[in-house]
C-alpha cells in the first residue's frame, strides 16, 4: 500500500531557531548589507568581491549551526510517510537532520555555478569562491543561489510536487516571498494544510486549513507526534 504524500514548504523562521539570521528581521539589511548590493544580479556586476566575501562569510555561519527540534521531526515524518521538503532556504539544514527528498527553490549555500553555463553546479562544502575561481570552461564561479530578478529553476518541480500532497505543511515562511507563497495556489482542495507560525498571516481561508500559531521548534514536533499517532 503507498503511503501518503505529506509535502512541507519551509522558509527562513525554521533555520533562524538553529542561529541562522534572516534578512527579513532587519528592515531590507542582511548582516548590514543592503539586499541589492548582496543578492542581485546587478550586485554582484557592480561589486564580485563583496557578494563573493558575504556568501563565504554565510557558509562559514550555517557550518557553525545545528539542526534543531524542527527539522529532526520533519525527518520523523518518513517512517510513515513519503515526505517531500520545499525550502526557501540556502542552507543544508534539513539535509543535515536527515530529510531524503529537499528540493531548494532558492539554490544552495554549499554550491558554486559557473557565470557561463548554468548547468556547471560544483558541490564546495565549506570553501570559499573567490575571484579568479573557475569553472571548467573558464568562466568565473558565482554561489548557486537564486538572487533576485532571477528565474526560479525549481518552481515548476516544486508546483508538481504541491499537486500530489495529500498534507501540506507550511513552517517558518511569512508567505510573502513569490513564486514560493504561490504554491497554495496549487494545493488540492481536499488536501488537508497546516500552518505553524507565531504571527499568522493573513491569507485565504480555506476549509481544512489548520493553524498551530507557535515556533517551528513548538510547533512542528507536536504536530509531528499527531500525523504519526
Amino acid at each position: 500500500m503507498a503511503k501518503s504524500k505529506i509535502v512541507i514548504l519551509s522558509g527562513a523562521g525554521i533555520s533562524a531557531e538553529s542561529g541562522i539570521k534572516t534578512f527579513r528581521d532587519a528592515g531590507g539589511l542582511w548582516e548590514g548589507h543592503d539586499i541589492m548590493e548582496v543578492a542581485t544580479p546587478q550586485g554582484f556586476a557592480r561589486n564580485p568581491t563583496l557578494v563573493l566575501d558575504f556568501y563565504n562569510q554565510r557558509r562559514k555561519q550555517a557550518l557553525d549551526v545545528l539542526p534543531n527540534a524542527a527539522h529532526f521531526a520533519l525527518k520523523k515524518l518518513e517512517t510513515k510517510f513519503e515526505v517531500t521538503i520545499i525550502t526557501q532556504n540556502v542552507d543544508d539544514l534539513h539535509e543535515r537532520a536527515g530529510s531524503k527528498n529537499v528540493v531548494h527553490l532558492h539554490g544552495e549555500l554549499f554550491k558554486a555555478r559557473s557565470t557561463g553555463d548554468e548547468n556547471l553546479i560544483y558541490d564546495i562544502t565549506g570553501k570559499d569562491i573567490l575571484i579568479g575561481d573557475r569553472c571548467e570552461k573558464g568562466f568565473q564561479l558565482r554561489p548557486h543561489i537564486v538572487w533576485f530578478g532571477e528565474q526560479v529553476p525549481m518552481m515548476e518541480k516544486a508546483v508538481e510536487l504541491t499537486t500530489q500532497a495529500d498534507i501540506f505543511i507550511v513552517v517558518g515562511t511569512s508567505l510573502q516571498v513569490y513564486p514560493a507563497a504561490g504554491l497554495l495556489d496549487y494545493v488540492k482542495k481536499n488536501t488537508t494544510i497546516y500552518l505553524i507560525d507565531p504571527k499568522i498571516p493573513d491569507i485565504i481561508q480555506r476549509k481544512n486549513l489548520h493553524l498551530l500559531q507557535k515556533t517551528a521548534v513548538e510547533g512542528l514536533p507536536l504536530l509531528v507526534d499527531e500525523l504519526l499517532a
